[in-house]
């Protein structure tokens, strides 16, 4: 039996049941792409699901607000994604009459749309000949095949996308590229996979050769920058307090926070009161809300944080209630704080 139909198969008896698996509508497939691209299916469903209900067209989403798709969003995490994912329903409504291109070439072009993205719209709606290529299929196309070129490199991608090409069923290209997909995620796991219960295990390179914890060969990571961020949690006698709007192409652009300093290590307390932001309001009591800094890890950088509480009487401008902070989209970070402080 050739790869392809073993692969199916597999995939008819295992497959998870998800939602965007019953629809071939673009809409639905491209949302459910962008939201779990890093991200695991168990984070990411509900809030395909939450999308999907408060925008059920591409219509709906194109008319929103970018602070109600950013508070949607909220937790997910790479924030451009959802900045992306709202330009281009715009686009798709405005300049293509609410239709979503149907080749890969053309849909490529859409913002947030890379060759992934472009492959599974292109083959589980239309039908088209275009294998997909995530983390997962590289790890399983790397053990079967037997690829040791490094995964995370500038030419692995047409490298594993030819090899995609040539297993891929022509005439079902759609469940092929869902079937790699779930079998790297389910069987053929980074770690400890099942090679037992392996349908392919009379015929995989690295089980042969002993390789399935050698391969994929990645490159050595890129090192972790770390940040030291002091949040000022302004709190006045009428429940007031101070957000501010990050600005620039840096993480979180255009989600809402405390007002911040960043410093070169950590800061004590006597650091903290030099602000200028502090001595232009009447601080009535300033104080250290985590004493132990709390590590907030993203892909490249790691930040070391803390929150301090500052009491005043009153803040000069911009001011808002406490009591509408959840209105905000806010980074996971300062979610979290305003979760556990409860004000």
């Amino acid at each position: 039996m050739i790869f392809s139909n073993k692969l199916i198969d597999w995939y008819l008896v295992n497959k998870r049941d998800l939602p965007w698996r019953e629809t071939k509508k673009p809409y639905e497939i491209w949302l459910s792409e962008i939201i779990m691209q890093q991200t695991r299916i168990e984070q990411g469903l509900p809030y395909f699901n939450r999308f999907v209900e408060e925008f059920p067209t591409v219509f709906d989403l194109a008319k929103a607000s970018e602070e109600k798709v950013l508070k949607l969003w909220q937790g997910l995490g790479y924030y451009s994604r959802a900045r992306n994912l709202h330009f281009t329903a715009k686009y798709v409504v405005n300049e293509l009459n609410g239709e979503f291109p149907d080749t890969f070439d053309e849909l490529k072009k859409l913002k947030g749309v890379g060759d992934y993205t472009a492959s599974a719209i292109a083959s589980f709606s239309f039908g088209e000949v275009q294998p997909v290529v995530d983390g997962n299929v590289y790890r399983v196309l790397s053990r079967y095949l037997g690829i040791d070129i490094p995964i995370n490199n500038s030419t692995s991608l047409k490298k594993f996308k030819q090899a995609a090409f040539e297993l891929i069923d022509k005439g079902n290209p759609g469940d092929f590229n869902q079937a790699i997909m779930e079998f790297g995620a389910k069987q053929c796991k980074p770690k400890n996979p099942d090679c037992n219960a392996c349908p392919f295990n009379d015929s995989c390179y690295a089980l042969k050769h002993k390789k399935i914890d050698s391969l994929p060969v990645k490159l050595k990571k890129i090192k972790v920058k770390k940040r030291y961020f002091n949040y000022l949690v302004f709190i006045t006698e009428n429940d007031d307090t101070l957000l501010e709007k990050r600005e620039g192409e840096g993480i979180w652009k255009n989600l809402y926070q405390f007002p911040l300093i960043e410093t070169a290590a950590e800061v004590t307390i006597d650091l903290i009161q030099d602000e200028q932001l502090l001595k232009d309001h009447p601080v009535q009591e300033i104080s250290l809300y985590n004493d132990k800094p709390i590590v907030h890890k993203l892909s490249h950088q790691h930040l070391i944080t803390k929150f301090w509480i500052v009491n005043v009487r009153e803040i000069k401008q911009n001011s808002i209630p406490i009591s509408s902070l959840h209105k905000f989209p806010v980074p996971i970070l300062v979610h979290n704080f305003i979760e556990a402080f409860k004000f």
